[in-house]
């Protein structure tokens, strides 16, 4: 399996070299040559096998080079027990007849990412070695708030690794600053940036392309890599938990084998409901794919429209994690379309300069057929948490109320009753406050005593790893500029 740049060919690398790199030095996003298809019996013979086992068996299809052996031990570490304080990893709650709660976050940070920022360490070790990359990779890091957590959790202490995090100030809940600023590990380092998600981001990437940094960088024995969901070995893990739900659904007699199933999906940067139309090209039965977002609703004016426009005004939202506005897995999704990178390049191109772009007729067909794309308020977003909980006792997180809300109005547009799995992608015991006012509490507490507030309105225990958040000293407190994030990198370095 080779590995190319959405936006020139002849940039090919093999899996190993596309997870230690991250980004292709054109900066396009590496993807497969091409997507693998499930045998015709897969589902059924692995619909009976652990989450391990599955991951083994989807992520081989895309690592020829790594061993079963190599990944079977990567996948019983990442997501053995004293990770996920379940066996199943990545449960599927059914909620009502059709529709069933993939819960993500029953990992080490309690949110979604767990599920590849646990693997991908292992990955990109791996990957080092059989590059022969003598260097010490610095990993950068932009995080709207879940990312950066998973990232330093999954990156702390593995050998011949720094990794640096770059969070917004202000823009992230309190409990995922404190996951952040009281980090352990001798290899990681965090710095809040003054702006937005996308100037954290916009900011990494200048970093990588910073010709003289990465010159300075490799004299001292270092080079970029990335844990963000531009890279591949991000991606992939992420695959695996939308066959493994349609494989639950399957073993529980839930569904029948074949029979299409929708995905709703809450997202932000675009990677996790990627995954899903990865999982779709490789032959999972799914019909549509919802994309749920809050108020920068850049993603729902896309998939109406063909217009990509990042010229609006961002808003800071409860539901955090996608407070997005330059959706940067949506390149892999115009290059899969169009199987152009000249038109890619043009799109990016026209993003960068402009701040906008229009996709042909074509494309926005091709879009429409597998898309649809909702977006709902902060209002909105508390009126599904408390109706959610009212109706069927289950208590859910900001994000995925959004998703929840997104699926309402599908449903309410088109009488579909196809079975629909929901992504839940953080628990919501990492939005305290803005879970308590939903369910009516008119005084939140703040920072880790709204934990004890929300266990106490509905009876559920505060997951271990945020109780022991209480135990934990502030160790950075680096607030840097948007033009001065080379700071954070070469004081990390030191």
């Amino acid at each position: 399996m080779r590995y190319i740049s959405t936006r020139d060919h002849s940039i090919q690398y093999s899996a190993s070299q596309a997870i230690a790199q991250g980004l292709a030095k054109d900066g396009g996003l590496l993807t497969p040559y091409y997507i693998p298809k499930l045998p015709g019996k897969a589902l059924e013979d692995i619909k009976s096998m652990a989450y391990q086992q599955r991951a083994v068996y989807i992520m081989k299809m895309f690592l020829e080079e790594f061993s079963v052996k190599e990944l079977t031990g990567f996948a019983n570490v990442a997501y053995g027990p004293d990770k996920f304080d379940t066996p199943a990893v990545a449960p599927v709650r059914t909620v009502d007849e059709n529709t069933h709660c993939l819960e993500l976050w029953h990992g080490p940070t309690c949110a979604f990412k767990d599920m590849a920022l646990q693997m991908l360490p292992h990955l990109l070790s791996a990957s080092l070695v059989k590059t022969e990359e003598n260097k010490t990779a610095c990993i950068l890091v932009a995080t709207s708030g879940d990312t950066g957590k998973g990232a330093l959790e999954g990156f702390k202490d593995v050998p011949r690794t720094k990794i640096l995090v770059f969070y917004p100030k202000d823009g992230v809940s309190q409990v995922q600053e404190l996951q952040m600023v009281t980090q352990e590990g001798e290899n990681v380092g965090v710095a809040a940036v003054v702006g937005n998600f996308d100037d954290a981001q916009t900011g990494v990437k200048r970093l990588f392309s910073n010709e003289r940094l990465r010159r300075e960088l490799a004299g001292r024995g270092y080079f970029f890599s990335s844990a963000n969901s531009i890279n591949w070995g991000r991606v992939l893990p992420q695959v695996v938990y939308y066959i493994s739900a349609y494989c639950d659904l399957l073993r529980d007699e839930k569904v029948q084998p074949g029979q299409m199933v929708n995905i709703c999906v809450p997202t932000g940067n675009f990677g996790n409901i990627l995954a899903a139309y990865y999982a779709s090209e490789m032959g999972l039965p799914i019909d549509q794919l919802i994309c749920a977002s809050n108020r920068n609703n850049v993603l729902t004016d896309f998939l109406r429209d063909g217009i990509y426009d990042r010229n609006r005004t961002f808003y800071n939202t409860m539901s955090p994690s996608m407070d997005i506005l330059i959706s940067s897995n949506l390149e892999r999704l115009l290059y899969s379309l169009t199987q152009d990178p000249d038109e890619v390049r043009r799109c990016m191109a026209r993003l960068n300069e402009v701040g906008k772009y229009q996709v042909s007729d074509r494309v926005k067909d091709k879009l429409q057929k597998r898309f649809k794309g909702y977006f709902c308020d902060d209002k909105e977003t508390q009126r599904m948490i408390r109706a959610v909980y009212q109706k069927y006792g289950y208590l859910i997180d900001t994000h995925t109320a959004v998703a929840f809300s997104a699926l309402e109005q599908y449903r309410a547009e088109t009488e579909d009753d196809t079975p629909t799995i929901v992504a839940s992608t953080a628990s919501p015991f990492k939005f305290c406050g803005s879970v308590l006012e939903a369910l009516g509490e008119p005084s939140p507490a703040s920072g880790l005593d709204a934990l004890d507030q929300l266990a106490a309105k509905s009876g559920q225990p505060v997951p271990a790893p945020l109780a022991g958040l209480r135990n934990k000293s502030v160790r950075f407190t680096q607030v840097v500029e948007k033009e001065r994030m080379v700071d954070a990198v070469l004081s990390l370095l030191e």
